[in-house]
């Protein structure tokens, strides 16, 4: 990315735009306000909160990273936001790991459980290659685990594409009520979210190669 187009800003104020809200009740302080049941105020709460507020520290900084005009004319900067990104990244997915035996939802609970260990590789990897620096390689890892970072922006966006589904399937009929379509399209958007940006990101990583050849 030479040169940063609209559609990236675009995606920097929509992505920040998604997460600042969902982030809110959190950053009360506040277990009664969390979107999610909690059973533990001393451990889950806390790992929950710091889990959130690193994967947005990650997204921020994934940003930064992909703008050229830092990179190359401020590698040190550079340098110092990849640190920030992957500490992050290390930190929040480890977390994500403690997470998982206080989920009540075995399909939510596996498909952060997966994220996060496939998030974790991607970082590890982007990482080795910096500091071996074959940079190449460094870019396309990144931009692999940069597209996994933004999987709970798009996991958040397919939402309504996911409740259409949900109501087609079931005959424009919502059998179970609104509360448990929304139910069961929680249960899947995180899947969904996954295996769209994969595919995303593989073929941007495919055309870029095709084009240099």
């Amino acid at each position: 990315m030479d040169k940063p187009k609209k559609s990236w800003w675009i995606l920097v104020i929509v992505s920040i735009g998604v997460m600042l809200p969902f982030m809110y009740p959190y950053l009360t302080f506040d277990p009664s306000k969390s979107r999610v049941v909690i059973t533990s105020t001393t451990i889950q709460y806390p790992v929950l909160v710091t889990h959130i507020f690193l994967a947005f520290v990650a997204l921020v900084a994934g940003f930064l990273q992909f703008i050229s005009r830092i990179r190359l004319n401020n590698p040190k900067i550079h340098r110092t936001i990849g640190k920030i990104y992957v500490i992050s990244v290390l930190i929040s997915g480890m977390l994500a790991f403690v997470l998982y035996f206080y989920a009540e939802d075995f399909t939510k609970s596996l498909a952060f459980f997966v994220l996060a260990i496939v998030w974790l590789f991607t970082t590890w990897k982007a990482y080795r290659k910096a500091v071996k620096r074959n940079f190449e390689e460094h870019r396309m890892w990144m931009i692999r685990s940069f597209g996994l970072t933004l999987v709970a922006v798009v996991a958040r966006l397919i939402m309504p594409v996911i409740l259409l589904c949900y109501v087609t399937f079931n005959g424009f009929t919502l059998p179970g009520g609104i509360d448990e379509m929304i139910e069961e399209a929680l249960r899947v958007n995180i899947w969904a979210g996954i295996v769209l940006n994969f595919a995303i990101v593989e073929w941007f990583i495919l055309n870029r190669k095709l084009k240099k050849h």
